[in-house]
């Protein structure tokens, strides 16, 4: 009986030996001042091959990578490591800080307004920032303005544009990837796009924005919104569309990359000049964006 017993946990503790073993430490890859490239040292045992899901959507098979995320806040890092037909994950928590906030400056004939930039939102942050240092949007035209809804820009064509032409279809060339995760509150920073039915992926324009005006919504305004439009608000939701005020409706179908944080009465001043059928200012009004270098 002795020698069964021992020969089953001879097979027992051989077989946990050629199991995958995963496990992992991370470190900062430059230092605590680039708090986002972090490396990952392997320290599995029994694996053939590895594979590492970062969180953002990003994987590696690399053994020991660095990765740069582009997700912050607690991001579940997982290493699978793989054996023949046996596999065992490692799955720990990483802190990620937000890094700092680009800030940009939104110069009207109405005032000045600061916006702060997603760092949600990397590639439409991007973009913004790119032509921003460009100098694209300078002289362009809040072309469109409806009262208690929004302005909108970003059109190149609105350069110089005749009195009375008809604005709106303009882009620099490409569209972005929709990166749909920010709520429309008052004073969001919001990518134009095509509509649905020739646009079914929601991609953003290449330069037309819109900056949220809207209004304020009761809790129960905002259910028959949420039960409309298939929407669901939790109590910070709830208490920003009530205090702020915003355009709910459009949340889920328009990429929001950034948020007026100085400034917000410019939009309502804005908002209130005469427009002519096509909802373009009677009077032009030319913007002049810049990069607020703190």
């Amino acid at each position: 009986m002795n020698k069964i017993l021992y020969l089953v946990v001879l097979v027992i503790v051989l077989f946990s030996c050629t199991k995958p073993q995963p496990s992992f430490v991370a470190g900062y890859a430059n230092g605590p001042e680039n708090p986002t490239e972090i490396s990952f040292t392997n320290t599995s045992a029994n694996g053939d091959s590895y594979v590492w899901y970062f969180g953002d959507g990003e994987t590696s098979t690399v053994d020991h990578p660095i990765h740069t995320f582009k997700a912050f806040g607690q991001v579940m890092v997982i290493l699978e490591a793989r054996k023949g037909t046996e596999s065992a994950r490692d799955t720990q928590y990483i802190e990620i800080p937000e890094p700092p906030r680009q800030k940009v400056k939104i110069e009207t004939p109405m005032g000045t307004m600061i916006a702060e930039l997603s760092n949600t939102t990397p590639a439409h942050r991007d973009n913004f920032i790119k032509l921003v240092n460009e100098g694209f949007y300078d002289g362009l035209l809040f072309h469109r303005v409806m009262d208690n809804f929004m302005i909108q820009g970003g059109d190149p064509d609105s350069r110089n544009a005749a009195p009375g032409q008809q604005l709106g279809l303009g882009d620099p060339g490409y569209t972005l990837k929709n990166e749909i995760r920010e709520l429309h509150y008052k004073g969001a920073l919001a990518a134009a796009r095509k509509p649905d039915g020739i646009n079914p992926n929601k991609e953003s324009s290449g330069s037309q924005f819109y900056i949220v005006e809207g209004k304020p919504y009761s809790s129960i305004e905002l259910a028959n919104v949420g039960s409309q439009y298939g929407l669901t608000f939790n109590e910070y939701h709830k208490k920003k569309y009530a205090e702020l005020g915003g355009t709910p409706f459009l949340d889920n179908l328009y990429t929001v990359f950034g948020q007026v944080i100085e400034g917000l009465e410019v939009i309502d001043e804005i908002s209130k000049v005469q427009v002519d059928s096509a909802n373009r200012p009677l009077e032009d009004l030319k913007m002049k964006i810049s990069i607020v270098n703190e």
